[in-house]
C-alpha cells in the first residue's frame, strides 16, 4: 500500500550525521511514510550505510544516486520521484519529533484539501527553542510572503507540500557551471496557486553546520550569480510590497554585476524599482567581492 507522505532528504557527505534522522524515523509514532534519500554524488560511505538501514527494515526507503548537481537538482529529483500525496524536505543535518508524521498526516485529514497547498509548521533548535517566531493564532491559513510581509514572520519554517502542485510547478533551472539556485524559487510561485494549512507545531529539530549551505551563503552567491540573478527576477516580480521588491532589486543587481551582464534593466521584470536600486546593488556587489564571511547576508 503507498504511503501518505514523502520524507525526502537530499544528501551530499554527510554520512557522520545522516543516522540522526534515521533514527528520528526509525521512531516515528506512525509508519504511513516513506524515506526518499537524494544522494547527490556522495563520495563517502552514505550508500552503504543506507544498504544497511534498507536490511534492517525498519523505514520503508527509497535511494537515489545521481552526480554531484548541487542542493536544487537534487531537489528536483525528488519532485520527479515522489508519487505520495504529501512531501516534505528533511535536511541531512536534521531529525523529526518522534510523533511529527502522525501529527501531520492528523492534521491533513482533518483541514487538507485541493484548496490548500500543504501544512506549514515550526523549525526548532535541539534545545527546543523555536527558530524565530511562532505562526500567527487566529489564522487558519496563509501564503508563505504574506506570514513574512503581513504578520512579520521571522526564522525557517517546515513547510508540508501537495505533491501534485509541486510536480505544477516548473522545475529549478540548471545553469552551466553553477550548483546552486535559491529553493524559495519554488514556494514563490506555489504562493501564486493557495495558501498553506497553519499548524504551530514543531515538526523539525535543525542544527546548522559548518558545511551546510546556510553557513555559507557568501560562497553560494559568489559561486551561483545566474542562479541567485534568476531567482531574484521571480521574487521582484511577485513582492508583496515596495519595500521587498526593493531589496530584491538590490541582491538582483548586485548577482548581474558578477555575471557582467549589462543588459540586466532591459532585463528586470521591475525596471524604474530596479534603476534606483542600482547603486545600492553596486556597493553590494563590492561588499561580496570583498568578503569571505559566511553568516552577514541572508539571500534567500
Amino acid at each position: 500500500m503507498k504511503p501518505t507522505l514523502t520524507i525526502f532528504t537530499p544528501t551530499y557527505n554527510r554520512a557522520y550525521t545522516l543516522h540522526l534522522c534515521y533514527e528520528s524515523l526509525a521512531r516515528q509514532s506512525c509508519k504511513d511514510f516513506e524515506w526518499l534519500i537524494v544522494d547527490d554524488g556522495s563520495t563517502d560511505h552514505t550508500q552503504d550505510l543506507v544498504n544497511n538501514w534498507v536490511m534492517e527494515g525498519k523505514v520503508r526507503i527509497q535511494y537515489a544516486y545521481q552526480e554531484n548537481q548541487g542542493m536544487h537538482e537534487a531537489h528536483n529529483k525528488a519532485y520527479e520521484l515522489i508519487n505520495t500525496e504529501l512531501n516534505v524536505c528533511i535536511d541531512s543535518d536534521d531529525y523529526m519529533p518522534d510523533n511529527a508524521v502522525e501529527k501531520i498526516l492528523n492534521f491533513w485529514k482533518k483541514h487538507g484539501s485541493n484548496e490548500v497547498a500543504g501544512i506549514i509548521g515550526l523549525d526548532a533548535k535541539t534545545n527546543g527553542e523555536v527558530l524565530g517566531t511562532k505562526l500567527p493564532e487566529g489564522i487558519k491559513t496563509a501564503t508563505l510572503s504574506g506570514l513574512h510581509s503581513k504578520y512579520k514572520m521571522k526564522g525557517d519554517k517546515k513547510l508540508v507540500y501537495r505533491t501534485e502542485l509541486m510536480k505544477m510547478i516548473p522545475a529549478y533551472p540548471v545553469f552551466p557551471g553553477e550548483k546552486y539556485c535559491p529553493l524559495s524559487f519554488k514556494y514563490i510561485l506555489v504562493d501564486q496557486e493557495c495558501p498553506l494549512l497553519i499548524m504551530n507545531e514543531v515538526l523539525c529539530y535543525v542544527e546548522y553546520l559548518e558545511d551546510g549551505s546556510s553557513m555559507n551563503i557568501i560562497n553560494q552567491y559568489k559561486k551561483n550569480p545566474k542562479g541567485f540573478s534568476f531567482f531574484r527576477k521571480t521574487a521582484m516580480k511577485y513582492s508583496p510590497t515596495l519595500k521587498s521588491k526593493f531589496r530584491e532589486s538590490i541582491h538582483y543587481v548586485s548577482s548581474n554585476f558578477m555575471v557582467g551582464n549589462k543588459k540586466y534593466l532591459l532585463d528586470s521584470p521591475c525596471k524604474f524599482v530596479t534603476l534606483m536600486a542600482t547603486p545600492f546593488g553596486a556597493l553590494l556587489y563590492l561588499y561580496i567581492k570583498r568578503t569571505s564571511r559566511a553568516t552577514v547576508l541572508k539571500a534567500n
